[in-house]
């Protein structure tokens, strides 16, 4: 349908669908005006990646993306579900999305991708505790299904959460990349890009560990739980959106094995070079490596 505007007509007597293309124009324009952008873009085979000139221009630009997606399915379905990651990577980002404001996040069904076996929820270095404090408490979701890492039968709450999980299509998945490559918690050597589970247990390898110890989540690697519960690859790519953040030096190698490595589970995240919905979002630090 093409709909011709004449500046000097009257509002009232546009057709609705008018107004609400010109009103959607006008906030998309604005926001493209304002909004940080990247100093590179390219594709990696279905991969969208985005290379920003700071963290925090980075973080921006993908909390307006996430911002707006939510609101675009808000408005087309009622409400939402978002699996969202923790990480030292993910703090800016989610503060500068829930400053933002604009989300109905009453209407918004929240998850998170992994949590270590054996641990309460008020453990310092629980993924629900993370949650708890930057989300859940802030913005008071519709509801926030969690891993229960100390359950009495974890094979079982992997079956649970995996069910919530297919109750209905996810909307988005908020995710990033660890020093090894892993997304959620499939590392290396228990990562597969087929897997046949959503929701499994598995045994955490010592770079995993080191980096939890690196980012200050425990004294050392002997305090690091060996096990724990994850989101596995299909379940976060079945997402219908999905935002990946890395940034700084530290994951400068791991960006370049999923970018330009073989796809396959020597680096999980390069999984994601096969998911057309997918964005990675790097700094110039984490880009540092790239050939391209």
């Amino acid at each position: 349908m093409n709909v011709q505007v004449n500046s000097l007509l009257h509002p009232g007597a546009l057709p609705k669908m008018a107004i609400g293309i010109c009103f959607k124009t006008h906030l998309m324009d604005t926001n493209a005006k304002t909004l940080p952008q990247p100093v590179r873009e390219f594709k990696q085979d279905a991969l969208n990646v985005l290379v920003f000139g700071s963290q925090p221009e980075m973080a921006q630009h993908a909390a307006m993306e996430v911002r707006q997606h939510l609101m675009e399915c808000i408005a087309s379905n009622g409400s939402a579900r978002v699996i969202l990651a923790t990480g030292n990577s993910q703090i800016t980002f989610l503060k500068t999305l829930i400053d933002m404001g604009g989300v109905d996040w009453s209407t918004v069904t929240l998850f998170h991708m992994h949590e270590y076996l054996g641990i309460s929820s008020d453990h310092k270095a629980s993924f629900r505790l993370y949650m708890k404090q930057r989300v859940e408490s802030l913005v008071q979701p519709k509801a926030f299904h969690y891993l229960e890492g100390d359950a009495l039968l974890p094979l079982d709450e992997c079956d649970r959460y995996t069910q919530l999980l297919k109750e209905a299509p996810i909307d988005l998945c908020c995710l990033g990349v660890g020093e090894n490559g892993h997304i959620a918690f499939n590392d290396p050597p228990v990562a597969q890009l087929d897997d046949a589970h959503w929701v499994k247990l598995v045994k955490l390898d010592d770079a995993c560990k080191w980096q939890q110890v690196n980012e200050g989540h425990f004294e050392s690697l002997e305090t690091v739980p060996p096990y724990a519960l994850t989101l596995t690859i299909p379940a976060l790519c079945a997402a219908r959106r999905m935002i990946c953040l890395s940034p700084e030096t530290r994951k400068a190698k791991a960006v370049q094995a999923a970018l330009e490595g073989e796809i396959g589970a020597s680096c999980p995240a390069s999984a994601l070079r096969n998911q057309p919905q997918a964005t990675l979002y790097l700094d110039q630090d984490s880009s540092a490596l790239l050939k391209a």
